[in-house]
Parts: structure tokens; C-alpha cells; sequence
């Protein structure tokens, strides 16, 4: 009896492992892709709460709370984690044993009945289970991956919004005070052409720069809404939370800059993208030797049938019993269409891992280069440009005091004053957007458009030729 229970034993222990052995992640593996994404969102969760989103808009939203309400709000990053819970259960389904196949017939002959019956086994699913839930398994840590390159895709998103809106918000502030100035001018430009002392060609130049003053604040009120409604849709905020406060003002600049020598090397080690390349293709290299065997196997299935046939007419019944093998014979198809695709397929993540790092090392440089000419043109305007402005027009006031300067030079100067000060919010503004994209593009992945700088100082040339 001991040599007959003992591989009954040893059977019933080997299905339960192997139907055991996977189970669903409790929490979804958000707490996975928070830990792979922590580098750039911190401590910010993700699993949705309506309490946390309300008690943050409860005040003027900073970046970090802009950030926390999208991760804990957004119907797209809600949409990317309901897909990884899908990959879960896929992992788990496939490390589960395949169903097996009963059939039953029945045939008639005269007198004679047949009944036959018939279980039977794929053979190459349970010689196959360990290697097919490795690789759910290895889609799902791919899953993971991906998962996280949305959350910290989503996070850099909402910051740059954020610093876009805020920017935009102070600028339109900035530029009704050159709107007044020029109300100013352009009424004190009508009175004095009305009693004769101003000629009708200057009151026309105050009057077109009022225009002009009117049509940049119209255009900078729609940036700010504009940029404001980014950020709502970001966060996922709809009816009354869209009437949350942003900040004031952006933060100051750093009184000194990150020095990095190490861009390359950091973006390659920590980038999930970069991680996502290499696993996916050290995967598929895995799966080139069963994808090989498989081939030659595929189709395998044994079976046990049990046959039963009664006589009606002498009474009697006769049971058969017996096993069938069933075995594909590779007559046309050998495997080798099966293993070029197997070898091509390793060949071409092979070469999107060389494709990922090329861009990882070009996007790092790039990111920091912007960053540090952001920089520089921030500390540029709040050093050089803006202090010289203010100390200009202080001296102006002094100068139009003892009245040794005209009040047409005095508006004037404070137009220009502003529109530096506001070209500083701008400077400002790039340094941050920059500062986002390096850390996106050294710890996070591809930050997509490093276009930011490049835009800022186009639309700076251009407002300065309009100038």
C-alpha cells in the first residue's frame, strides 16, 4: 500500500503547489509602483481619496499639493493602475494547472451498446505551467514598470502645469499694470492735444501703445485660463473643486545651481524605461529555448479512456480500459518559422534596449544643458536686469520730483520696468519647467518635450521685437 499512496501523495502535493503558488497582490502592487516611482513623487499615494483631494484644495494649492491631488484624482492614472490589476489577474490565471478534457460517446450496433469515455491532459500545458507563469510573471514586472513611468509621467505633467499656470496668472497681473500705465498716458496724451500742446501724431503713439497693452493683456488672461484648465484636468477636478486658489508667486530661484558629472551614468541606472528595455529583453532571451521545444511538442496530449459495451440480446457487458497518446509529427512544419521569429524578436529588443540608452544619455545631456542656461538667464534677470530697471525708475521719480524729468519719461520707464520684471517671471518660470525635466529625464523616463526653454525664448525674442 505504502508504494501505491506514496505517488498518489506526491501527485495531489504537486497540483496544490502549482495551483497555490500565485495569488492576487492585496493592494493592486500599488505599493510596487509607488516604491518604484518614489524618486519623484515621494510620498504621495495613490489609491483615490475624496477626503485628501478636498482638504488640499481647502488652500492655495503649491506644486506638491498640485501633484498629490492628480495621483490621487486623475481618471487616466486610475485607468493605467486598473490595467495593472488586470496583468495581476492574468500572472495569477497562469499559474494556474489547465482544465482537463472529458468526452463521452455513445454507439449503437443492433443489440450492442457502446459508452466510451475519455479524460484527458494537455500534456504540454503542465510540462509548460512553470515556464508560462514565469513569463506572466515577467509581463507583469513589466506591467509595474510601465505603471509607475505614468505615475511619474502624470506627476512631472501636473508640476510643469502648475509652474505654467502660476507664471501665467502673474504675468496677466504684470501686465494690467502696463495696461494702467498706459490708460495714464494715453489720457493725459488727450487732454494736452485737446488745449493744443501735444501734437496729434504723439497722442496717436499713446494711443496705439494702449492698444497694444490691451491686446497683450487679453492674450495673457487666456494663457492664464488656458493653463489653469490644464491643470484642472490634470488633477481631475470638476464643479466646485475647480475654483481652488493657486499661489501667489512662483519659488525663488536656488542661490546655487546642481552640479551634475555624473548625467549619463544616473540616467541609465535610474531611468524606468531604461529598466523596462533591459528586462523585457533579458525576457525574451529567456523564452527563446522553450519557444524552440514548444514547437516540437506543441499539441502533446495524453488521455485515459474507459470503453464500456453491453449485449442486450446475452445480458452481458464488457469495459475496456487504456491510454492514449497523442503526438503532433512534424511532417511540414519543423519549428524553424517559429524559432526566426524567436531569434528576430531578440534581436529587435536588443536593439530598442541600444535605442533607449542612446536616447536616455541625449535626453539627460539635454535636460541638464537647458537647466543650466535656464539658470542662468533666472539669476541674469533677478541680478542684473531687474535691479538696474528698479534703480532707473527710482531715479526717475527723483529726477520728475525736482522736475527735471517729464512725465512721459517717467510712464514711459515704468512700462519697461514692468515688462522686465515681467520677462523675470518668464526666465523664472523656465528654470522650473527645466528643473522638472532634468529629474524626469535623469530618475523618471522620457520627459517627452525638453521644448520648454527653447519656446520661452522665442516667445521672449518675439515680445521684444513686438517691444
Amino acid at each position: 500500500m505504502s508504494t501505491i499512496s506514496f505517488p498518489r501523495s506526491a501527485a495531489a502535493l504537486l497540483v496544490l503547489a502549482l495551483t497555490g503558488c500565485a495569488t492576487l497582490s492585496p493592494d493592486g502592487d500599488l505599493a510596487a509602483v509607488q516604491q518604484l516611482a518614489q524618486p519623484r513623487i515621494g510620498t504621495a499615494q495613490l489609491r483615490p481619496d475624496p477626503q485628501a483631494v478636498a482638504g488640499l484644495l481647502a488652500q492655495p494649492l503649491d506644486a506638491e499639493a498640485a501633484v498629490r491631488i492628480a495621483l490621487l484624482n486623475n481618471p487616466q492614472m486610475q485607468e493605467s493602475l486598473a490595467t495593472l490589476g488586470v496583468s495581476d489577474a492574468e500572472r495569477v490565471q497562469m499559474g494556474r494547472l489547465p482544465n482537463p478534457h472529458f468526452a463521452i460517446g455513445r454507439f449503437t450496433e443492433g443489440s450492442t451498446r457502446e459508452i466510451e469515455r475519455t479524460l484527458s491532459f494537455n500534456v504540454l500545458g503542465l510540462l509548460a505551467l512553470p515556464w508560462r507563469a514565469e513569463w506572466q510573471g515577467q509581463q507583469h514586472e513589466l506591467a509595474k514598470l510601465q505603471a509607475a513611468q505614468d505615475v511619474v509621467q502624470l506627476a512631472a505633467d501636473t508640476r510643469k502645469a502648475w509652474i505654467s499656470a502660476v507664471a501665467a496668472q502673474q504675468s496677466a497681473l504684470y501686465l494690467r499694470d502696463v495696461k494702467d500705465a498706459a490708460e495714464a498716458g494715453a489720457e493725459l496724451a488727450r487732454r494736452m492735444a485737446r488745449v493744443g500742446n501735444w501734437s496729434r501724431l504723439e497722442q496717436a503713439r499713446e494711443q496705439v501703445f494702449l492698444a497694444d497693452a490691451t491686446a497683450q493683456l487679453a492674450r495673457a488672461q487666456q494663457t492664464a485660463f488656458s493653463t489653469r484648465e490644464k491643470l484642472t484636468r490634470l488633477m481631475g477636478l470638476w464643479g466646485t473643486q475647480t475654483g481652488f486658489s493657486l499661489a501667489d508667486r512662483l519659488p525663488d530661484i536656488p542661490k546655487t545651481v546642481t552640479e551634475m558629472h555624473d548625467i549619463e551614468a544616473r540616467a541609465l541606472r535610474d531611468r524606468l524605461d531604461v529598466r523596462a528595455a533591459v528586462a523585457a529583453s533579458g525576457y525574451v532571451a529567456k523564452q527563446q529555448g522553450f519557444t524552440t521545444v514548444e514547437g516540437y511538442f506543441d499539441g502533446l496530449t495524453l488521455g485515459y479512456t474507459r470503453n464500456t459495451t453491453f449485449d442486450n440480446a446475452a445480458g452481458s457487458k464488457e469495459t475496456k480500459r487504456g491510454w492514449e497518446l497523442e503526438l503532433p509529427l512534424p511532417l511540414f512544419d519543423w519549428g524553424g518559422a517559429r524559432h526566426a521569429r524567436s531569434q528576430a524578436l531578440y534581436l529587435q529588443s536588443a536593439a530598442r534596449v541600444r535605442g533607449v540608452a542612446v536616447q536616455a544619455r541625449s535626453e539627460a545631456r539635454e535636460a541638464y544643458f537647458g537647466y543650466r542656461t535656464a539658470y542662468d538667464l533666472a539669476v541674469h534677470y533677478r541680478d542684473e536686469i531687474v535691479p538696474l530697471r528698479k534703480f532707473i525708475n527710482d531715479e526717475l521719480v527723483l529726477r520728475y520730483s525736482g522736475m527735471l524729468a517729464s512725465v512721459w519719461e517717467l510712464l514711459a520707464d515704468t512700462r519697461q520696468q514692468v515688462l522686465s520684471v515681467n520677462s523675470a517671471i518668464e526666465s523664472q518660470r523656465d528654470f522650473w519647467l527645466a528643473d522638472t525635466d532634468l529629474q524626469t529625464a535623469l530618475t523618471g523616463t522620457s520627459p517627452g518635450a525638453l521644448a520648454s526653454l527653447a519656446s520661452g525664448a522665442a516667445a521672449e525674442a518675439s515680445s521684444t521685437q513686438g517691444h
